[in-house]
């Protein structure tokens, strides 16, 4: 048969960022991803689609997919747990019914898994909607803390902070117990247990190549009796990453993410309610260049 052309898949923004996928199959879209159900496996798509502030920002950051793609296949390779990826081929069944080519780098062709419905937060330093509920209540998630602890400090201990995760808005952090409620108290134990043990494995391979993890979050599924670390996996849209070297509590870090986008729209007069502006060409670069030092720091 004759291959769709490529603008009939995909669609891009002007500045060349792959922003949506049409392949003809069953789908499910998230804020980054595209998820198509193969039958046997699923096929996950990382766009170059950036959200901020629970919107999806309008303008992409070119070859983002292709990047949080093989920065998720290098960790699944390192962390030696049962994990969901079988590939980051193409299946040569779609390669000879559709131009596939703009999907080349940022696919993963992953086992069916029963998707978890909490995220699996855990966080080494104090930051983010963590600092925020320490400064409320001395506390994360029912972690109690000790009091006079500055921004970004690092705790004496990683701690476990789970999310229940929410198709709309914002994701509710909640203490474990509500999560051992929901799930049981073996499975709930265990998903804290092997989340600590992902992150202190994650933060040991990273600070030999100088890099802090401040926090991050995990997903779980279960394939059979098995459970599985699944969807995308210590990335930069995942993931507080900061340079050991610039590393001074007190203080907000340099990190290596979507800093630059938060930033200038909270700068640029939006009221974080209506439709969200473009990002200018420099606040795409910036933040395109330090995805890419984080997977260039971590997989040299």
């Amino acid at each position: 048969m004759n291959k769709p052309q490529p603008d009939a898949l995909y669609r891009f923004d002007q500045a060349g960022a792959l922003l949506e996928t049409h392949l003809p199959l069953p789908r499910k879209c998230g804020k980054v991803r595209d998820v198509y159900d193969l039958g046997h496996a699923l096929l996950i798509v990382s766009t170059d689609r950036i959200s901020a502030f629970d919107f999806i920002l309008p303008c992409g950051i070119p070859g983002k997919g292709q990047l949080l793609t093989q920065m998720s296949s290098f960790w699944f390779e390192q962390l030696g747990v049962r994990h969901h990826l079988v590939t980051t081929e193409i299946p040569p069944s779609l390669a000879t019914q559709f131009d596939i080519e703009p999907l080349r780098g940022r696919v993963m062709l992953t086992e069916k898994a029963e998707v978890i419905p909490f995220e699996c937060v855990v966080r080494g330093y104090l930051e983010g909607s963590g600092l925020s509920e320490y400064q409320d209540t001395g506390a994360i998630c029912g972690n109690q803390l000790p009091s006079g602890l500055l921004q970004c400090d690092r705790l004496t201990t990683p701690i476990f902070t789970p999310a229940t995760k929410a198709e709309e808005g914002h994701d509710e952090n909640v203490p474990i117990e509500r999560m051992i409620n929901d799930l049981g108290e073996t499975l709930g134990h265990h998903l804290r247990d092997l989340s600590l043990k992902i992150y202190s494995t994650a933060c040991e391979f990273a600070a030999a190549r100088g890099l802090l993890i401040a926090d991050t979050k995990f997903e779980f599924g279960k394939v059979g009796d098995e459970v599985v670390l699944i969807d995308e996996v210590l990335t930069p849209d995942s993931s507080r990453f900061w340079a050991a070297d610039n590393y001074h509590p007190g203080q907000a870090q340099a990190s290596f993410d979507k800093q630059f986008v938060r930033e200038w729209l909270s700068q640029s007069g939006w009221d974080k309610q209506s439709e969200p502006p473009a990002l200018p060409t420099e606040v795409i670069e910036q933040t395109a260049a330090k995805y890419q030092e984080a997977y260039d720091r971590l997989t040299t």
